[in-house]
Parts: structure tokens; C-alpha cells; sequence
């Protein structure tokens, strides 16, 4: 289903019925990052997957963090929600903090993936502005399946190249879906280098926060752990043998993770 604001149109989905959980995905991926999930994880709540700007069927151009944050709101309000539980992986984790800081009052808690809130230095946000405009330039002069190629070689995904190869066939047909000027767009617009850092505003998050990284990651784990001595209510789960992406690398852990935390919670 499409829900339209003044100036972008997003594609969202609705499974299940329950307490509300709001999934984000990450950079390259879509509501469809979600859906071996989305089977279970319906027969115990209403589940809402909503396709970031830039990405799968959205509409939504020069969106910034705090834009795409209002937009989301918006929408929770548009369907009559109660306040939310969210899940967010990578830029969908960034995106997650970044609303449950700005709207707490639509948030109950939050579930991150191998996140972070942004990065402290100005310095080092400036350098990374830098590398992703870069970067949303060579996609736009390349063309999609070069990008997919190069991302998908990155350190960051080393550790995907162990995956059966069907599931490698899987994500990079999910990435091959997207288009050149919607991921070049996000890179600008919605990129570690563009947010804000929301390090000082943690402590504030009094919000249940599950906390998880794969313990090849080492970049999260370190940034993962910080966070989750500074938020007031965290839990940092560290799944072994994972790298970025536990819920691709390890669907199964990962998935009884979720669900496991939130029983708990209901």
C-alpha cells in the first residue's frame, strides 16, 4: 500500500494483528529484506515494513533523516497506531534512534541491528560527506551493477561470501532491484556523513533496547557496546560467527532473538 505526504509517496505493508512492529531496513535492501521473517513474526503481532526513501517502491527525493522521521510519523499516525515497538538494521537502525529520540511518544522500544547514532566528530562526519558524495556520483556515472558488485565486495559483507550461495543470489537480486539515483540520493541525503550525531541524546532513550551485533563485526561491537552503556535500558547481544548482517547470515539466531525479546516485553 502507498501513504502520500506533501512531497513523497512511501510503500509500506501490514501482516498480522497485535502490538505493532515497525521494521526498517538497510542501505540497499527494502521490505523485502523482511519477509522470511515476516511469516512467524505475524501470527503474534502487527507487523509494518516500510520501504526507506530511495528504496524498493518509495517515492521520496532529498528525504533527510529528520524528514523521513516526520514522514514515518505521520504514517503511524495516518494508521491509528499505538505507540510502536521498531526494529532497524543499519541505516534503518540510524533511521529507528533518530525517531525514537524525535517522537518518543510513538515509541515503547527499539531493536537494533549493527547501528549506530551517527558519528561524534564533526570532523569525521565532514570526511565521510566527502566519500559518500563520492560514491552517489561514481553510481550515478556507472550504473547499478557496478555499484552492487563493489558493495557487495566491501569488508563489511566478508563474512556473506560464507552464505549457501542461494542466499547470496537472494540479496544481491534484492540490491539489483533498487535504482542508481535512489541509492545515490540516500547516500547525500540520508548518509552516516549527512546525520547528525545522536551520541548526547541517548542517555535520554529510557526506551526497552535490544542490542544486537555478529561478533566478526568488530566496528559495532565496539560502537554497540558503548551504546549500550549509555542508554538506560540495554541489553547488547553478541551472536557468534556473524559478521553486519545477522538476519541474513544467521536468520534462524537472529529471528529467535526477536521474538524472544519481545515476549519478554508482552
Amino acid at each position: 500500500m502507498y501513504f502520500s505526504t506533501n512531497d513523497a509517496t512511501y510503500w509500506y505493508k501490514i501482516n498480522g494483528e497485535g502490538y505493532p512492529l515497525v521494521l526498517l531496513h538497510g542501505f540497499t535492501g527494502s521490505s523485502q529484506t523482511w519477509q522470511p521473517f515476516i511469516t512467524k513474526w505475524k501470527q503474534e503481532w502487527q507487523v509494518i515494513t516500510i520501504d526507506l526513501p530511495g528504496h524498493g517502491k518509495t517515492n521520496a527525493k532529498h528525504k533527510s533523516m529528520e524528514a523521513c522521521c516526520r514522514d514515518i510519523a505521520s504514517l503511524l499516525q495516518y494508521l491509528q497506531l499505538e505507540p510502536v515497538h521498531l526494529l532497524g538494521y543499519s541505516m534503518g537502525g540510524r533511521t529507528a534512534i533518530a525517531f525514537a529520540i524525535s517522537y518518543p511518544e510513538w515509541v515503547n522500544g527499539i531493536i537494533l541491528e549493527s547501528t549506530s547514532p551517527g558519528l561524534e566528530d564533526s570532523i569525521e562526519r565532514q570526511k565521510r560527506k566527502q566519500v559518500d558524495d563520492e560514491l552517489a556520483k561514481k553510481i550515478e556515472q556507472k550504473g547499478l551493477a557496478w555499484f552492487v558488485s563493489y558493495w557487495e565486495n566491501i569488508p563489511l559483507f566478508s563474512t556473506q561470501q560464507k552464505m549457501p550461495i542461494n542466499n547470496q543470489t537472494r540479496i544481491r537480486k534484492e540490491r539489483m532491484r533498487q535504482s542508481a539515483v535512489g541509492l545515490a540520493d540516500s547516500l547525500r541525503f540520508m548518509g552516516t556523513g549527512t546525520q547528525r550525531s545522536y551520541w548526547n541524546e541517548l542517555a535520554s532513550m529510557n526506551k526497552s533496547a535490544l542490542l544486537i551485533t555478529g561478533e566478526l563485526d568488530q566496528k559495532y561491537c565496539v560502537i554497540m557496546e558503548k551504546m549500550s552503556r549509555i542508554l538506560p535500558n540495554a541489553v547488547h547481544h553478541m551472536v557468534p560467527d556473524a559478521g553486519h548482517a545477522i538476519h541474513v547470515e544467521k536468520p534462524n539466531i537472529f529471528g529467535k532473538i526477536v521474538s524472544r525479546h519481545l515476549e519478554s516485553l508482552s
